[in-house]
């Protein structure tokens, strides 16, 4: 089924300050680089209880977040903006019709701590605990679950894929084993993903040109179990060849060495089928 999104550009910059909607919808996210906050004074909308997530980086190759809530986020970004380095932008979720109470955005965080330390795609490490979600009648606690279904829908629309959960049983998988690694993944529009619990190849290659990136990604992604090194969780590539060259240590090309469970390369499934 299809969607209409709404997004405006509040000052015209792609990179700048925006919000978004899905039609028919209640739930309104807002983009908001940190450079840009001086624009919630002039915001009363945005002074309403919310559910947010701040996003940056820092010394990890993974990105970061710091999943919150507040009663008003124009005050509780203050502290944020003194207290925490990483975080470039904001994204805040508001109710369209301003009907979210404190329980309300206590679920949502609730909720979106929980899946996001899941999908495990970001450094969460200053969101120490998962809180307990609060009594929320039954109806309510429906409307905010289709809330945050909204929630997921409106980050990945714009490329942030902090609560993707990947679904192997529903892709078509490819697999590698070469240096003593016996990796599986599947090729979607999200990049490749290698799944949990690939056994990933201990050493680089003399040759192989990002070994130090490498490194971090196995102390990150990896665990040892008896003399293998094992994937901890899914860990999702911009392309096929970057996901081969980490799964084997070497400079490789994805497209010929995934190869599916009849022997098929990913080229042939997914670039020659175009003729």
């Amino acid at each position: 089924m299809g969607k209409t999104v709404t997004t405006f550009l509040i000052d015209g910059d792609p990179k700048g300050t925006q919000y978004a909607s899905i039609s028919n919808k209640i739930c309104q996210m807002w983009v908001i680089p940190r450079s840009n906050l001086s624009i919630l004074n002039d915001r009363p909308e945005l002074q309403t209880p919310a559910f947010y997530i701040l996003l940056g980086e820092d010394e990890n190759t993974k990105p970061k977040a710091y999943i919150g809530e507040t009663e008003n986020f124009c005050n509780r970004v203050k502290n944020h903006d003194s207290k925490k380095a990483f975080w470039q932008k904001a994204l805040l979720f508001i109710s369209i019709d301003a009907a979210m109470t404190k329980a309300d955005v206590q679920y949502l965080e609730h909720r979106a701590i929980v899946e996001a330390k899941t999908s495990n795609t970001f450094v969460l490490n200053e969101n120490k605990q998962t809180p307990n979600a609060p009594n929320l009648p039954e109806y309510r606690k429906d409307d905010m679950d289709g809330f945050f279904e909204d929630v997921k829908f409106l980050t990945s629309f714009i490329g942030c894929n902090i609560f993707d959960i990947a679904k192997p049983d529903e892709e078509h998988l490819f697999y590698i084993k070469s240096r003593g690694c016996d990796a599986k993944g599947f090729y979607n529009v999200n990049g490749f993903t290698v799944l949990k619990g690939s056994v990933i190849a201990i050493s680089s290659a003399p040759s192989y040109p990002s070994k130090e990136k490498r490194e971090k990604l196995l102390k990150e992604y990896t665990f040892a179990n008896g003399d293998k090194l094992e994937l901890e969780s899914d860990k999702t590539f911009k392309n096929p060849s970057a996901a081969s060259n980490f799964c084997m240590g070497r400079s490789s090309n994805g497209w010929t060495e995934w190869k599916d469970q009849d022997g098929q390369t990913l080229d042939s499934v997914y670039r020659k089928q175009l003729g």
